[in-house]
């Protein structure tokens, strides 16, 4: 077991340290009336039954032991029966043990309840920093992982710690209880039954642990293969498309039953592995009931012990008690070993490098004054530079525009300026303060994105177009649906902007998402604003409407335009062109078409 991980998924337990408390007082009410009921075996039997007639015994003196408790009870029984008879002593017996099993389940009942609390907490909190870690890790960590094995992080591998691990908590702290009271009982009956009791106990927790290491192995590949699984059913949904243009059904269907067939061997000898517990535990305690009968009957037997047969029926029956919980311990450290292989797992998110992190006592910036600036930048990914010393350098309320091959590094330029990435060398400033100097959140709100693919939510229209801001008006929302062009299509829609509009906005056209992106940066009102292929999804009337409302949206902004279409930037400031990361003609629209260089041949293909 790696006890690394262990102990961490324990620190999201400690918050909820007065129920483990409370779990731990009423585990030991728990016991305490066990341990009552069982001891009154002892003079059930050796005064219900006895034929010869009852003589009176002496009080015993009062002392925290076994041995006063066992002569208490059997003072009391007799005298009970000297003065009231048999049948009336075991109609006493009788509801004695009643209440003594009520308060018994009683303390179970309520050391579940609170247990449920610290269970249940711990997994809220867990999952909680788990996906607070996905929303601050860098875009760069989701280019190497796929998404399907980091939802299953989130949801089968922390419900596989709380099954497996959380739930052992109760255990852990109960079977322990258990055990030494129940030993304490014994070594008081006879300590040398229960010296060899404590031999003969470890050699069979050793036989099982040894099947726990090897179900801990199996876990996590289950686990890893398990979330494969998740991917693929992600990335079918989201390219159904495309697999049935390409008649590519069969294909799906025959990749995804090999990992399914893959899953399923592995889950299958997880199973049996973890199912041998039960069946192996259960023969290795009986063997122990047979020898602790054989030792014990011999001591008896050969008169080299003062126990008596009636203490050791009751030696039995307590023995037999501990068989319980130390099966549940010991089938608890199977769950426990796959638990950890998810907890691994999980740890490897929140462990993740931030990447993009913030200084001690960042700058705060509310509004953008001059200019932004690129200075030598070099951005890389693994070995392989994407910008080659860019110096660019933008003014307020310019519109910049950059155009070139696929590839060239045009999106990877305008992402490094709300820091999505970070350069490798160089840097960029905004009003001449390195944009690392700033509080990351202030960076971000300067700036107002349309993506080349609409990234929409599964949620109303109003709650896309106001997403992520505060306290926003209907009439904002409108208002800026107008400008974007979607307030006439919104309105038709069958609850308006109440409407939902399905996963990624499916229920809508390109278009249509396409300028509900638009209305949301319009809405957030930015000083400066990222288009990243802005119109590339909309028809030609709806590219008019919309580049004449974003037009008047940047007049007052900065602007960084990304394009293909190059009839949609011909009014820029200034036209960047790059190539293989690197700024290889620079100027007004005319001016680089007198040149006659790279930009001069884009535009006559397009025109092409």
């Amino acid at each position: 077991m790696k006890k690394g991980n262990f102990s961490r998924i324990l620190t999201y337990v400690r918050p909820y340290w007065l129920d483990v408390v409370l779990n731990l007082v009423f585990n030991l009410v728990t016991i305490f009336f066990s341990l009552f009921s069982f001891a009154l075996v002892v003079p059930f039997l050796n005064l219900l039954f006895q034929t010869d007639a009852i003589e009176a015994v002496a009080k015993p003196e009062f002392s925290f032991t076994s041995d006063y408790l066992l002569d208490y009870l059997n003072y009391f029984m007799s005298n009970l029966i000297i003065e009231e008879g048999h049948t009336y002593a075991l109609v006493f017996i009788c509801l004695v043990l009643l209440v003594a099993f009520f308060f018994r389940n009683f303390g179970r009942f309520f050391a579940c309840f609170f247990m449920a609390n610290v269970r249940v907490g711990a997994v809220h909190d867990l999952r909680r920093d788990v996906y607070n870690k996905i929303l601050i890790l860098p875009l760069s960590f989701y280019g190497k992982q796929k998404k399907g094995d980091v939802m299953a992080r989130i949801t089968t591998d922390v419900q596989e710690v709380e099954v497996s691990i959380l739930n052992y908590l109760e255990m852990l702290i109960k079977d322990p209880l258990t055990i030494i009271f129940y030993f304490a009982f014994m070594v008081s009956l006879s300590p040398k039954l229960t010296l060899f009791v404590l031999v003969i106990l470890p050699i069979a927790g050793l036989l099982i642990g040894k099947v726990g290491k090897m179900l801990k192995k199996e876990s996590k590949e289950g686990q890893t293969k398990l979330a494969g699984i998740i991917s693929t059913v992600e990335e079918t949904i989201s390219g159904l498309r495309i697999i049935k243009a390409f008649n590519a059904i069969r294909y799906s269907g025959e990749k995804f039953e090999e990992q399914n067939s893959d899953y399923t061997k592995v889950l299958r000898g997880i199973h049996r592995k973890r199912d041998m517990s039960s069946p192996m535990s259960e023969f290795l305690s009986a063997i122990v009931v047979i020898i602790v009968l054989w030792f014990g009957g011999r001591l008896i037997l050969a008169g080299g012990s003062n126990i008596t047969a009636a203490d050791f029926v009751s030696y039995v029956v307590v023995f037999s008690q501990i068989i319980s919980p130390a099966k549940s311990f010991s089938n608890g450290y199977y769950n426990v070993q796959k638990g950890i292989a998810s907890a691994e797992r999980i740890f490897e998110i929140l462990d993740a490098e931030e990447v993009i992190t913030e200084k001690d006592n960042a700058l705060s910036i509310k509004q953008f004054n001059n200019c932004i600036e690129y200075k030598n930048v070099v951005f890389r990914y693994g070995k392989d530079d994407v910008l080659k010393g860019i110096n660019l350098k933008i003014e307020k309320g310019k519109l910049i525009a950059l155009v070139g091959e696929s590839g060239g590094g045009k999106s990877t330029l305008a992402d490094l300026l709300p820091r999505f990435y970070d350069v490798c060398e160089g840097r960029i400033t905004i009003d001449g303060h390195d944009i690392r100097d700033y509080r990351i959140d202030d960076l971000r709100g300067l700036t107002g994105i349309v993506t080349q693919e609409s990234i929409l939510f599964n949620d109303t229209v109003f709650n896309n177009i106001a997403f992520g801001m505060d306290n926003v008006s209907r009439e904002a929302v409108i208002e800026a649906a107008k400008i974007a062009n979607a307030h006439e299509f919104i309105t038709k829609l069958e609850k308006g902007y109440d409407t939902i509009i399905g996963d990624r906005g499916m229920n809508l056209s390109g278009g249509q998402r396409q300028r509900l992106s638009i209305a949301r940066a319009v809405l957030k009102n930015p000083p400066i604003l990222i288009l990243d292929e802005a119109t590339s999804s909309l028809d030609t009337e709806s590219e008019r409407l919309v580049q004449e409302a974003l037009a008047k949206v940047m007049e007052q902004r900065t602007s960084i335009v990304i394009a293909h279409r190059l009839s949609t930037i011909q009014y820029a400031d200034e036209i960047i062109v790059l190539q293989k990361g690197k700024i290889i003609e620079r100027g007004k629209h005319d001016e680089l078409i007198a040149m006659g260089g790279v930009y001069k041949k884009l535009t006559d293909l397009q025109s092409i």
